[in-house]
């Protein structure tokens, strides 16, 4: 008996010995501005917004396409790479290097993706950009991209969608960067001609020659809750006019308030507010189950 409860010390090798558990180390977020940290699963099902205090964080373009129905979108002018015009070089790195970079980092060759998709089965064109790429920057192909988005909505009949995140315009390329704001905002004119409307949407942060250009002219302009939004910083305007700014200044709230904006819209509201603006435009947009020859050309890529 006295053997049967004996205690015995038990030894395991170094090939028995049980291994740490691996945990991964992207399991959580610290959100930006409360601070709290988000399960990731449960930040990616919320769409990115901050569960906590309803921060809305940063979406890739490739996250933006979410919006459209599934199977829907054709990617356009994906062919299109930035040059380096100007041969620019800092004493850190050129231009031709941080463009590489950008590209391996975010898997696209330049800040905009730009194609053709629907919403609820209405139709539309669209062009997306992405902060991830160098600050979303507009540059050539930039520039290239939103201004074919907008004259393939005028060539279709359908809406153009825009969504515009951007630190401005990108200053390697130089004046042919400041071209593009000019560049964009004509195509815009035959998609009016064509009697189609732009609709805009602003998302943190949305700043230079961007704003200041084809999102500002649209004929509906969104925000999401909270985006920065406006030409130069705040921090900027106060050392210039020697004074200090209101509170919430640049915010969305701010540019709805005065009158800059049509509509703040929380990111779980925008593909249904989409779907209705587009019924009200829906004179000439189709149903995704009899889309135009045409339209149906640019979905099968043949044009």
């Amino acid at each position: 008996m006295k053997e049967f409860f004996r205690r015995t010390r038990k030894s395991f090798s170094s090939s028995q010995a049980p291994e740490p558990a691996q945990i991964p180390d992207d399991l959580w977020v610290k959100c930006s501005n409360c601070r709290e940290l988000i399960y990731k699963k449960e930040l990616n099902d919320n769409l990115k917004v901050c569960p906590k205090c309803s921060h809305h964080m940063r979406m890739s373009a490739r996250e933006w396409l979410g919006l459209l129905d599934v199977g829907s979108f054709s990617e356009m002018d994906a062919h299109l790479l930035p040059t380096d015009p100007l041969g620019f070089v800092t004493p850190e790195e050129s231009y031709a290097d941080k463009l590489k970079k950008s590209q391996q980092r975010t898997g696209m060759a330049d800040a905009v993706i730009a194609g053709v998709g629907s919403i609820n089965g209405a139709w539309l064109a669209l062009g997306v950009g992405d902060f991830a790429f160098m600050g979303s920057s507009m540059g050539s192909v930039y520039g290239e991209k939103m201004a074919r988005a907008a004259e393939r909505a005028a060539d279709l009949g359908v809406p153009l969608l825009t969504i515009n995140t951007s630190g401005g315009a990108r200053q390697q390329e130089g004046v042919i960067a400041l071209m593009q704001m000019a560049k964009v905002t004509m195509a815009l004119t035959r998609l009016a001609e064509a009697g189609q409307p732009h609709i805009a949407l602003l998302v943190d942060p949305c700043y230079g020659g961007v704003t200041a250009s084809y999102p500002s002219v649209a004929d509906v302009i969104i925000a999401e809750p909270g985006a920065n939004i406006g030409f130069a910083g705040k921090r900027l305007i106060e050392q210039i006019m020697r004074q200090k700014l209101p509170a919430g200044f640049q915010t969305a709230e701010f540019m709805l308030e005065h009158g800059m904006i049509d509509l703040v819209i929380p990111r779980s509201d925008l593909r249904e507010t989409l779907a209705r603006l587009l019924r009200l435009f829906a004179g000439r947009t189709r149903p995704a189950s009899s889309p135009s020859p045409l339209l149906a050309a640019y979905v099968n890529g043949r044009v």
